[in-house]
């Protein structure tokens, strides 16, 4: 919102959401193949990509899906150390006041991210636990109430700031205000990107009348909630903050008091954040070792599952699974420790992933769905959506990358501190 202003930012977020709605809609019509009530199940994205556009084009949405998923994983690590040393800081602000450099290395608060998830990363099916999704739901309204009520009471104290129509600013010049903005945008574009997980809900539906009826009111609920949910905090942080709002107003440079209320919002951010990290990560766990299992089908290294019990904890280990998890979240906590830079880094991942999967992909899978012939009005409307979102991303995505280029000449890597 400071990028953008209360005009452009409220109009982006209900675009977005709006947007997002339309193309979920028409993924959920692609469930089943070939008709969309009576037709085959497709049990994930790729498949139904597969069963309506093709082999070649599975195996480009496979890469951009689990590209897409790498991403996220990293900047989970970097929140959550960011989180950590947060907690820190505002305690340190709190016994010294905010005069004194409080300053202090994320790194330390990434490498015990990095141990904790090596840990749950050997747990079998940790995404699918059922208090999962109870405790990131639980965790994410506490956070965002926290945020939302301490900025609603800066406002109602008067000690809110300027605000601005359009987040222009007249200090920088225009071609950073609109990099600025663009970054903005890839910020909204991942928070509001859905399209992953829909067919995943939509397949554990078994409701009557028919599953994409069901999921198409999901849809409409879900993303009203969501949608509402980002105003509150986008609108009220704004108006605390004004145009010097940061990336988190709940993070080293937002509030600084009360600091336990501070302390336990981050608590939040980071008991969310460890069980958000498995879930993006299992689909790529799962995709490795099944590939890995039918290159060596006889390989006991790779194959072999040794029981194992702790108390009443009954399990099974796999080496292979123990080394190559393993790999895996170091070489991404060392990627997280070699640029921790939060907001440039979300736009980044919100330009590379939201215009393929919640745009191109439904869109093409629709056309192919109900033969729209090419020409046509519907057929026109479609393809200058996808057209205009594809622009904006690649216009998020170079934004994205000049500022993390401007990052990394004023922060050197290894040494990020807050």
């Amino acid at each position: 919102m400071a990028q953008l202003g209360w005009i452009i930012g409220i109009c982006s977020i209900l675009l977005f959401a709006i947007v997002n709605l339309y193309t979920s809609n028409l993924l959920t019509d692609c469930y089943r193949s070939p008709h969309p009530v009576t037709g085959k199940r497709n049990y994930s994205y790729m498949e139904t990509v597969r069963s309506n556009l093709g082999g070649k084009m599975y195996i480009i949405s496979g890469f951009v899906q689990y590209s897409n998923l790498v991403g996220p994983a990293i900047g989970y690590t970097i929140t959550t150390a960011i989180s950590a040393a947060t907690i820190r800081k505002v305690n340190c602000f709190h016994q010294n006041g905010t005069a004194n450099s409080c300053r202090f290395s994320t790194n330390p608060y990434m490498i015990g991210f990095g141990i904790v998830q090596i840990i749950l990363s050997q747990i079998p099916n940790f995404h699918k636990l059922s208090w999962l999704s109870i405790l990131a739901a639980t965790m994410s309204f506490g956070y965002a109430s926290i945020g939302a009520g301490l900025s609603l009471a800066t406002v109602i104290h008067g000690k809110g700031k300027s605000t601005s129509l359009t987040g222009s600013s007249k200090i920088q010049s225009t071609s950073k205000n609109l990099l600025t903005k663009l970054v903005a945008l890839g910020n909204i574009a991942l928070a509001t990107g859905y399209s992953q997980i829909a067919l995943e809900i939509q397949d554990s539906l078994r409701s009557s009348p028919p599953e994409n009826k069901a999921m198409k009111r999901a849809n409409k609920m879900g993303i009203s909630t969501m949608t509402i949910f980002f105003l509150t905090c986008a609108c009220s942080g704004y108006a605390a903050f004004g145009t010097e709002t940061p990336g988190n107003i709940l993070l080293s440079s937002g509030f600084k008091e009360p600091f336990w209320l501070i302390d336990l919002a981050n608590v939040f951010i980071m008991v969310h954040l460890v069980g958000a990290y498995q879930v993006v990560l299992q689909p790529i766990f799962r995709v490795v070792e099944t590939w890995a299992s039918q290159r060596w089908p006889n390989s006991c290294f790779i194959n072999g599952e040794y029981p194992m019990n702790i108390g009443k904890m009954k399990f099974s280990i796999s080496f292979f699974r123990v080394v190559w998890r393993s790999i895996l979240v170091v070489i991404l906590t060392i990627l997280a420790m070699a640029m921790p830079f939060f907001n440039d880094m979300l736009a980044l991942l919100g330009g590379i992933g939201f215009w393929p999967l919640t745009i191109y992909f439904p869109v093409e899978m629709y056309i192919a769905r109900k033969k729209i012939k090419k020409g046509t009005r519907r057929w026109f409307g479609l393809k200058t959506m996808s057209l205009v979102f594809m622009l904006l991303a690649m216009g998020i995505v170079c934004a994205a990358i000049l500022g993390l280029n401007e990052a990394l000449h004023k922060y050197h890597p290894f040494k990020y501190k807050v």
